[in-house]
């Protein structure tokens, strides 16, 4: 279920807009292709637009095109992401070290895609360690194969459980305004026959309440080095939810979603956007004509609501703060002595 790939002098991805009725691949060569890709989402969540802009970036070396307008231009396509800009910056030092050399930007884009495959894989069977027996799952948006790479973070959690034959149902958040459970999640799920219940957003309590989630597992679009998350609008309310129940709360997500030069929630740009996904759907107004609509893409779940966080590096557990920064500098450590 890889929604994009390189195609030698661009990228092919999937529509996800017009997902799950019609599956619709789209041809990215220009920068402008790229832009629109990621800033109208047709292709969505962390990893993925990280990708994507590596791609991007790669298209444009081989057409001998202007390198620091591409990463600026395409820096500015969404705010939150942390992915985005760390994908951009690996891209620039390629370039920066391999000057006049545009393959080497297309290997490096070619193993970043790669790379999120492989730290999917261990994202999933980290998380899947955590849990015994059967259980019922609540997740947020879509953090599956079509938010990355291939195979998925939170989904990815899920479909490793799911293959010891531990995962008795998942519920789905609908996930307003966007619909990316609706449509995405559930057709993942749904694809890969593991049992889904789509439900209204507001659902979720009514649930946990009655004892009927065992636990809930989202993405991530930025994580502080404090432990504070950025995720889609909606996720905050369902931690608050999760420690009024208690049901644990866990965040999945690779590493690169770590901002480790910012400390509070706080500080995570969110995005603002377009109050028509708000007051229209599919086209149709649902709202009366002229009302005010606020739309923030995102919302922040501070540290002290999250169980764990579960990356490719193993799962971290509170204090967030001394985990991030033990796990960072046991890696760096394991790099230098193999001379990477």
């Amino acid at each position: 279920m890889r929604p994009i790939d390189w195609i030698g002098d661009g990228a092919r991805l999937v529509d996800q807009r017009l997902l799950p009725h019609q599956e619709v691949w789209v041809t990215c060569r220009s920068l402008a292709d790229f832009e629109r890709a990621i800033r109208d989402m047709l292709i969505r969540g962390a990893p993925a637009i990280g990708i994507c802009a590596a791609y991007g970036l790669a298209s444009v070396a081989l057409q001998g095109g202007d390198l620091e307008e591409a990463c600026v231009r395409l820096a500015a396509t969404r705010p939150t992401a942390v992915n985005l800009f760390w994908a951009i910056e690996r891209m620039r030092k390629v370039w920066t070290n391999s000057p006049g050399q545009p393959e080497r930007l297309v290997q490096e884009a070619v193993a970043i895609h790669d790379q999120d495959v492989a730290m999917c894989r261990s994202i999933g069977e980290h998380g899947a360690d955590l849990f015994e027996g059967s259980v019922r799952l609540l997740t947020h948006c879509n953090a599956g194969a079509l938010a990355t790479g291939d195979y998925g973070t939170a989904l990815g959690v899920v479909r490793s459980l799911a293959k010891r034959n531990q995962v008795q149902w998942v519920w789905v958040d609908e996930t307003r305004p966007f619909l990316q459970g609706a449509r995405l999640t559930a057709f993942e799920l749904q694809r890969e026959q593991i049992p889904c219940r789509l439900i209204c957003d507001n659902m979720a309590g009514h649930f946990m309440q009655r004892k009927q989630v065992d636990a809930v597992i989202v993405g991530a679009d930025r994580i502080t080095r404090l432990g504070d998350v950025a995720n889609k609008i909606g996720t905050s309310t369902l931690a608050v939810l999760c420690k009024e129940y208690g049901v644990p709360f866990y965040v999945a997500a690779p590493w690169s979603t770590l901002d480790l030069a910012m400390d509070s929630g706080w500080d995570i740009p969110i995005e603002e956007r377009s109050s028509l996904e708000v007051s229209h759907h599919a086209g149709t107004a649902v709202a009366p004509e002229g009302v005010t609509v606020a739309n923030p893409a995102f919302d922040v779940t501070f540290h002290p609501y999250i169980t764990a966080i579960i990356t490719e590096r193993g799962v971290l557990r509170a204090p967030f703060a001394d985990g991030i920064r033990i796990m960072d500098q046991r890696d760096e450590v394991a790099l230098g002595q193999s001379g990477g």
